[in-house]
């Protein structure tokens, strides 16, 4: 279907829609590592390719990043485009969009998808802006158009109340980033096959760009993204000497803290421990949510956990109405009560599961 955007385009005439084709999802590979969350993107990318018929490829870009292709197409991809160059070695935002930008208007995908890791959220703005294609950020799940063939961005808006379902109809390709964690990483195929395809981009680096250090995080300074077990403390705690409270209960439960919004904004916890919206998210196994009112933007990042645990002296709290389990109370009343409870468990060991089955 052609489109006339005379009116409503004013860099038109431009190539039409229906000259893109494929689903590209940007693949971060450092370290001797593929990201996680890469590899969760072809979730997604799977889904709009299938439903759009079109194949889904992979785009991997840096240096000696050559032997993750085939792991790529195993994990759901149709085809891989490798650049392998000792001048990707030092990540580079515009020498990496410079390469990227380069593919896309040699390809013209139809639809670009990154995940919003520290470099996906910096990566991301510098190709739509190159290739004057809109973006669309912290995506929770994406969609199509039957009708149109257009990609359907869904997220959630800044009050988080409803969801926004957000499409580019005259400009290609369509660009959408989602936080780590939001979508599984897909079953591995050791039998599946694709196409790997090398190129050659010219890669330039600006005299002035240099690496001047590195940092490389403590483990605990990471996140709270692959922790089964997390004790969440909000606002409700009242103090930040609430935090010490969770420290002693994650330990038992080998977890880790975490905490909303509000309580990162009060200062009484680091902002890496910060779930929800604007946050992390996470999909723990058990997720204890102490003093947290349960709004909106924070239980988008805890809709992957397996069960919810609220805790809240109001009654009325939102929470309750997401929760698996809740307890109504003050929570220093209640977490010393369930610590002395699990030590008594821990050093009864065995014998306390067999006590547990009988009843």
């Amino acid at each position: 279907m052609k489109v006339d955007c005379e009116k409503l385009c004013p860099e038109w005439p431009c190539e039409q829609p229906e000259e893109f084709k494929n689903v590209w999802v940007l693949i971060e590979a450092f370290e001797g590592f593929i990201s996680e969350p890469s590899l969760q993107m072809l979730t997604s990318g799977r889904k709009i390719a299938d439903k759009l018929g079109e194949k889904l490829v992979g785009v991997l870009v840096g240096y000696r990043v050559s032997g993750f292709a085939e792991e790529i197409i195993k994990h759901g991809a149709d085809e891989v485009i490798v650049v392998d160059d000792p001048g990707l070695e030092t990540y580079y935002p515009r020498v990496y969009a410079h390469v990227i930008v380069s593919l896309a208007r040699k390809y013209k995908p139809s639809v670009i998808l990154a995940p919003a890791t520290k470099r996906g959220r910096e990566l991301a703005p510098y190709i739509a802006n190159t290739l004057k294609a809109g973006i669309t950020a912290d995506c929770t799940d994406f969609d199509v158009d039957e009708s149109t063939k257009d990609v359907l961005l869904i997220r959630p808006p800044f009050a988080a109340i409803l969801l926004a379902f957000i499409k580019t109809p005259f400009r290609r390709p369509q660009i959408g980033t989602a936080r780590p964690n939001v979508f599984p990483i897909p079953p591995r195929d050791e039998g599946r096959k694709g196409e790997v395809m090398y190129e050659n981009v010219d890669v330039k680096l600006e005299d002035k760009m240099k690496l001047l250090s590195r940092k490389k995080l403590h483990r605990a300074e990471v996140g709270v993204e692959k922790a089964e077990v997390i004790v969440s403390g909000g606002r409700g705690l009242g103090s930040p000497e609430g935090f010490k409270l969770l420290e002693n209960l994650a330990e038992l439960l080998d977890g880790v803290v975490g905490a909303s919004r509000k309580a990162v904004d009060a200062g009484w916890i680091e902002e890496y421990r910060q779930i929800g919206q604007t946050g992390r998210a996470v999909k723990s196994i058990l997720y204890f949510a102490i003093g947290i009112s349960g709004a909106a933007q924070h239980m988008i990042g805890v809709r992957e956990a397996g069960r919810i645990i609220a805790v809240n002296i109001d009654p009325e709290a939102p929470i309750f109405t997401q929760s698996d389990y809740g307890i109504i109370g003050d929570y220093k009343e209640i977490i010393p009560a369930l610590i002395e409870e699990l030590k008594k468990l821990k050093e009864e060991g065995p014998k306390a599961l067999e006590k547990y089955k009988s009843t």
